[in-house]
């Protein structure tokens, strides 16, 4: 029988090319022999508009994952911290489809709740602030409004300052909230939980309201990619390398 497979944080980019090599294997691949793909969250490690695809390492992403739609297989990408401006455009080069901000599926029998899971991290005030100020409808038009050569320049300033204030950090502010994780499972009323976001790929028991709940966070990657297989049988990791 088919499974889902589920990847997250890829943070595809030119300078990483040994994880670009490994998603292009993991589509020409798994994923065509997959019942549908999930792609959590940070698919590139930095999308400025869909007006990217006129790059050629953006347009060889997209084509692989047309490779994948095109065999039947759907594709669903979520917004991640680093590519929420990912747009029709995109979704109609690739016949991706987009997920919403938490949805609830059904994986290997039971009833799962997906996200990229940067939302779950309230602690990080800082973070929280700044992600509803540029997520906002006024804001993402505004900035899509610039010139593609502004917004690059603008990508890298921000990305550089996001470097040096999380290094000052601590680790714990950068993790989930024991809070918005029961909050997250009571709403939507499921024993399992599924995102990415942290890089700190584990499984973890909730006990919510005197239930157990599950709690996956998937890899991020880096030389190869990892990915979760899940049907009737359960979840298992899976690694793939080009």
């Amino acid at each position: 029988m088919k499974r889902a497979l589920l990847l997250s944080d890829l943070h595809l980019a030119p300078e990483r090319p040994r994880a670009a090599a490994a998603f292009h294997a993991f589509a020409r691949g798994p994923a065509r022999q997959a019942a549908a793909v999930y792609i959590l969250g940070d698919l590139f490690d930095r999308w400025l508009g869909d007006d990217q695809l006129t790059d050629a390492f953006a347009a060889g992403v997209a084509d692989s994952i047309r490779g994948i739609t095109a065999s039947g297989v759907p594709v669903h990408v979520a917004h991640g911290n680093r590519d929420f401006l990912l747009g029709e455009r995109f979704l109609r080069a690739t016949g991706a489809r987009l997920l919403p901000e938490q949805i609830v599926v059904d994986l290997a029998g039971a009833p799962t709740l997906l996200s990229h899971g940067d939302e779950l991290c309230t602690d990080d005030v800082d973070y929280q602030r700044f992600r509803a100020r540029v997520r906002a409808p006024g804001a993402v038009r505004r900035l899509l409004a610039l010139p593609y050569f502004v917004r690059r320049a603008l990508g890298w300033y921000v990305r550089r300052r996001s470097r040096g204030a999380n290094a000052l950090k601590p680790e714990a502010i950068m993790d989930v909230n024991a809070d918005a994780v029961a909050a997250a499972f009571r709403a939507h009323k499921v024993l399992r939980m599924i995102h990415g976001h942290t890089h700190r790929p584990a499984r973890h028991a909730h006990t919510v309201d005197g239930r157990v709940c599950e709690r996956i966070v998937l890899a991020d990657w880096h030389d190869g990619g990892q990915y979760l297989e899940a049907g009737p049988d359960g979840i298992a990791t899976r690694e793939i390398v080009a």
